[in-house]
């Protein structure tokens, strides 16, 4: 088998066999196969496509390519929950404890990002001592124990990934469907889960800034799932502004405790009672949607949501006495607002470009290795739809650094869009995608 002819074979659009595939990801693995050879296969796939069995066995070789971790030992159905990306999203802060609230196990793998703000691991370790870093026994034992668990990932976890996404990169190849897809997927199936729930996010602050094309992602990774015998429901959410008003990661942390205790943003609780509510229906529970989500809004109610948060943060040694009392959360050196300059409504908001604001405060990593700032970050006061008037405060930066805080400011000043005509409010969940095998 030569890879000059597999490159040769997806050129003309022909479909790849599983061996071919196969041979593919082990031998740019073990690096048999050079970079620019698996660059040109790259960008064949990008202009030709891949068909369902292709992405479905791609996602598998990937998964195959490093450790694979079993949930065995965790008693029910194990669903697990992957966000696509966006600015203010910290929904499994909140999702987990309120479906692990409900009886449902939560065995969550979490990982760091790249980009605005921190990933869920980022995030917690702004709880002064909480471990993101549990060994398998721990793991285990506590999502048993407690229903309940998020560590980070492990560090040979879908390795073909890693190298594939770094040639991505570079190559302008990132926003072909199959590999986002096969991608996304092969990390949820080496993690183990049983079912799988997937937010896809659009608009500004998405990675998927067009609809169309971010259902068209949610179908195939539903297909994979399906595919692979793994049940699998896609909702496609709306991220044409920021989710909540807290960018940035302990400010993000606080807003979830507002939220598991019934305060939090409006549009923050509904997307996440919606994710609950298609988890607790992976999970084996045939109720109507709506009669889910009322009984997860129970549960933030009668405050057992947030209690297993607590239980959560405590079985994982952070440091409690912030959760119940959150004014001991680390602040920033500067508290600095951003002003509207004119009347009338916010019609728009650049949300990426919060997202990079964010960053620039310190909030966000633009390589691998560099260390982000836990305290930094932005509270937007003024969203899509609200009325302003020149001098009101649109946003808030947290800020340890006077020259970043400038260079923010100004970026966030300039991602809103103010109008005299007041805009149209659109939906925040866009579609719910599930197999057609349902």
């Amino acid at each position: 088998m030569r890879m000059y002819d597999i490159i040769e074979k997806k050129k003309k659009g022909e479909e790849l066999a599983k061996e071919e595939i196969d041979f593919i990801i082990s031998g740019f693995c073990s690096q048999k196969i050079p970079d620019y050879q698996i660059a040109a296969l790259l960008m064949a796939i990008y202009f030709k496509g891949m068909s369902l069995r292709e992405t479905s066995e791609l996602t598998v070789a990937m998964a195959n390519s490093g450790d694979k971790v079993s949930l065995s030992e965790i008693e029910g159905i194990k669903v697990d929950k992957h966000s696509t990306g966006g600015v203010g999203d910290k929904t499994t802060l909140i999702v987990a404890p309120l479906v692990a609230a409900a009886g449902v196990p939560v065995a969550k793998m979490s990982g760091r990002s790249l980009g605005h703000s921190g990933g869920t691991i980022d995030k917690l370790e702004s709880i002064d001592g909480f471990r993101t870093n549990l060994s398998r026994e721990k793991f285990i034992g506590s999502v048993n124990s407690l229903n309940i668990a998020i560590t980070g990932q492990t560090g040979n976890l879908v390795p073909a990934d890693k190298k594939i996404y770094a040639l991505r990169d570079v190559t302008a190849t990132i926003d072909s469907i199959p590999l986002i897809a096969s991608s996304i997927m092969s990390k949820k199936i080496a993690g183990g889960a049983d079912a799988i729930i997937l937010d896809v996010k659009t608009g500004s602050g998405a990675f998927m800034k067009q609809p169309d094309m971010a259902l068209k992602l949610a179908r195939v990774m539903v297909d994979i799932g399906e595919h692979l015998e793994r049940k699998t429901i896609a909702v496609v959410s709306n991220m044409d502004q920021p989710l909540g008003y807290a960018v940035g990661n302990s400010l993000e942390v606080l807003e979830a405790i507002d939220t598991l205790k019934g305060k939090g943003p409006k549009d923050l609780e509904e997307i996440c009672l919606v994710l609950g509510a298609y988890m607790l229906k992976l999970s084996g529970r045939n109720e109507d949607i709506d009669i889910l989500k009322n009984e997860l809004q129970e549960l933030i109610k009668n405050g057992e949501a947030f209690e297993k948060f607590r239980e959560m943060v405590k079985n994982q040694e952070g440091n409690i006495e912030m959760i119940d009392n959150p004014d001991l959360f680390k602040k920033a050196k500067l508290k600095i607002p951003v002003i509207a300059e004119e009347d009338g409504f916010v019609t728009s908001i650049k949300t990426d470009s919060i997202g990079i604001a964010s960053m620039v405060l310190g909030a966000g990593r633009e390589e691998k290795d560099a260390t982000i700032e836990l305290d930094v970050g932005i509270i937007i006061e003024k969203k899509i739809g609200d009325r302003v008037s020149k001098g009101d405060v649109i946003a808030w930066m947290y800020a340890n650094d006077e020259k970043k805080a400038e260079t923010a400011k100004k970026m966030i000043a300039e991602a809103y869009s103010i109008e005299e005509k007041e805009p149209l409010q659109s939906q925040l969940i866009i579609s719910i995608v599930e197999s057609t095998a349902n």
